[in-house]
């Protein structure tokens, strides 16, 4: 079957206000949305007919312009008739897509079809739109032959899924998508050993309809194996263009490899300075063998600011404002400032709030295009409510990025602190050093569906006051199942542990040793209020931590969902003690879906309360909550 259609493009008009969140700002209530003025409307009605299962007549549906525009009037009778015979196009696509190469698609306006219209003609208002589709017999594939695919390679970073694997072989359901994938599978294939080039010579896919099948012929010219060549930057204004040429990690003379172009951008996009960036090939590869690239960038502006605010009903509101210069001397370097004013309870008594101060500068592509140099100063003053902490801190360290899920970080730190808690008054001067990794294969960062997430960190440390050695170890793990279709449902789960090795709880500083409680730990207690119970009714900081958090998500709607969790935590001073002395939180929350992640609203309330604990603690953020 044949079907000849022509459509017309509308070009959009620009929306009349910002939105965000859902909410419409600077909305001028006098200003007139383009796209709703219509000089001559033409309202209509669509029934959809298909001879086939329900999954089918979706298709249809889901593929017409009549149907997903049927709310809004068109403009006059060739507004209409633009829809209708840009339908044929889209459902005949539709039909090839579900391997239906015979189908019949009749558009009747005001009973007549279509195509046969014109666009001056006179319709009834409204008038009746009848979509008719008569699919015909499923095609599958008779033969698939792909002409000149590349040899296997051994190699497990350039293997690509044969073209297989993804539904072109004999006998199954011939629909068009596989065609393309199986296409875009043969020149991946090409392109992973080194042929940039690679390009579909011919495509062969003829219907026998007497048989209903299909034959496909690809055939692939792979042309000339490459090697990377120089790269040409330009538009930089106060970046250095050879530092930017570098940081992309392609060397000329390397064999040319598609993953090595992916990771030169996502190196390129994390360095923070490009409102865009776009690196592109010649068109040709030159006599040499060489591949040369363009990079073609535009940068932000030199400096940004942000505020933000959390709130518990434990712990208070806590607001926090930063400031960011960015390309400080013409590498990428970042410096960025930060403030912290935290614990603002009604009434207000200003002894009581924390405060904190940082700086924290950042020099990309320190030893590699993948490795960043990290310093940071701080200043604290935090009243937890088992300890007070009044602290200067320093730390210089590397992050190196080794894949896209994999971190490694490691450095040098330095403390002086001053404390008050069940011990007394102390002071410490600390120094050690960090190391760790973080392992996130999860889907989504901020709100994961599938996936795991991994850390470790090990911190070992001299305190110079009591002459001690120690170190701290953490390990974290997250993992997340999804269900349903899109999975609008998410099992969600983690557990925390950790030790401290060195001297006695009296001689090592508090913000060593483990405490447990909190939005982002066990939910309904206070923030650092689960530690070890002296014996007096003080509570000081344990050796060991063991933290677990299962949580149950459900999207609702596309923007609302809901949460039931249930958290523990234990700190112990040497040996984890019985059950009874498990803390757990159990509680609800509500989730309201932006595209910069879920709003949090969780309340909680403590199983096992002791004396002095809330009733009941109500935690706001961003964010899932792990």
């Amino acid at each position: 079957m044949c079907v000849a259609a022509s459509a017309l493009g509308m070009a959009g008009a620009p929306a009349a206000a910002f939105e965000i969140f859902g909410l419409k700002l600077f909305e001028d209530p006098n200003a007139v949305d383009a796209t709703a003025v219509i000089a001559d409307p033409q309202p209509y009605s669509v029934v959809v007919a298909v001879n086939g299962d329900g999954a089918l007549d979706d298709v249809v549906r889901n593929a017409s312009a009549l149907v997903a525009d049927a709310d809004q009037p068109a403009s006059g009778a060739a507004g209409l008739l633009a829809r209708a015979r840009g339908d044929y196009r889209r459902i005949v696509a539709a039909l090839y897509g579900e391997g239906y190469y015979g189908g019949v698609v009749s558009i009747r306006v005001g009973g007549q079809e279509a195509a046969k219209l014109a666009p001056d003609v006179d319709l009834p208002d409204p008038v009746d739109v009848v979509l008719s589709v008569e699919p015909g017999p499923l095609f599958r594939f008779s033969s698939v032959t792909i002409a000149n695919s590349a040899p296997l390679t051994s190699d497990p970073d350039d293997f690509v899924p044969p073209p297989e694997s993804r539904g072109l072989n004999r006998g199954e359901i011939a629909r068009s998508g596989a065609i393309i994938k199986a296409e875009a599978l043969a020149l991946e294939a090409w392109r992973q050993q080194g042929f940039a080039k690679a390009v579909i010579a011919s495509r062969d896919v003829v219907a026998d309809h007497a048989n209903s099948t299909v034959e496909v012929t690809i055939t692939v010219n792979p042309g000339r194996q490459a090697a990377f060549g120089a790269v040409t930057v330009s538009g930089t204004e106060r970046m250095d263009p050879e530092f930017v040429r570098r940081q992309t990690g392609l060397v000329v003379g390397e064999e040319y490899d598609p993953d090595a172009v992916t990771r030169a951008q996502k190196r390129l996009d994390r360095l923070e300075v490009f409102r865009a960036a776009r690196l592109e090939a010649a068109e040709s590869i030159g006599s040499d063998g060489l591949l040369p690239y363009g990079l073609i960038v535009q940068e932000l502006p030199g400096a940004r600011f942000g505020v933000g605010a959390n709130y518990s009903s434990l712990d208070g509101l806590g607001v926090e404002a930063f400031h960011l210069w960015r390309n400080l001397f013409g590498q990428a370097e970042r410096l960025r400032l930060d403030a912290r004013v935290a614990s603002i309870a009604y009434p207000v008594d200003t002894a009581q709030f924390d405060y904190f101060f940082g700086g924290t500068f950042t020099k990309p592509g320190i030893i590699t295009p993948d490795t960043d140099l990290v310093a940071a100063i701080s200043a604290e003053r935090t009243i937890y409510p088992t300890y007070t902490e009044t602290s200067a801190n320093g730390k210089i360290g590397l992050t190196h990025i080794y894949s896209d899920e994999i971190t490694f970080e490691g450095g040098a730190t330095l403390q002086r602190s001053w404390f008050e808690d069940a011990f007394g008054s102390r002071d410490f001067t600390t120094a050690g050093l960090y190391t760790g990794a973080t392992l996130d294969f999860r889907d989504d960062a901020v709100d994961a569906t599938s996936g795991w997430y991994a850390k470790a960190g090990l911190e070992p440390f001299y305190e110079f006051k009591f002459a001690n050695p120690g170190a701290r170890v953490t390990l974290e793990g997250r993992t997340y199942f999804g269900f349903g279709e899109d999975e609008p449902f998410v099992l969600a789960g983690r557990i925390k542990a950790g030790a401290v090795v060195g001297s006695s709880l009296a001689e090592i500083s508090p913000d060593k040793l483990f405490f447990a409680g909190g939005g982002g730990s066990v939910r309904g207690y206070g923030y650092k209020s689960i530690g070890v119970d002296d014996g007096a009714g003080k509570v000081t900081g344990g050796r060991y931590l063991l933290e677990a958090s299962l949580e149950a998500r459900a999207k609702v709607t596309e923007t609302i969902g809901v949460v039931g969790f249930l958290d523990g935590g234990y700190v112990a001073a040497d040996v984890f003690p019985g059950l009874d002395e498990l803390r757990v939180g159990a509680g609800a929350g509500l989730r309201y879906y932006t595209s910069l992640g879920p709003l949090r609203l969780d309340v909680a309330v403590p199983l096992n309360k002791k004396p002095g604990d809330a009733n009941y603690a109500v935690y706001v953020g961003i964010g899932q909550a792990f």
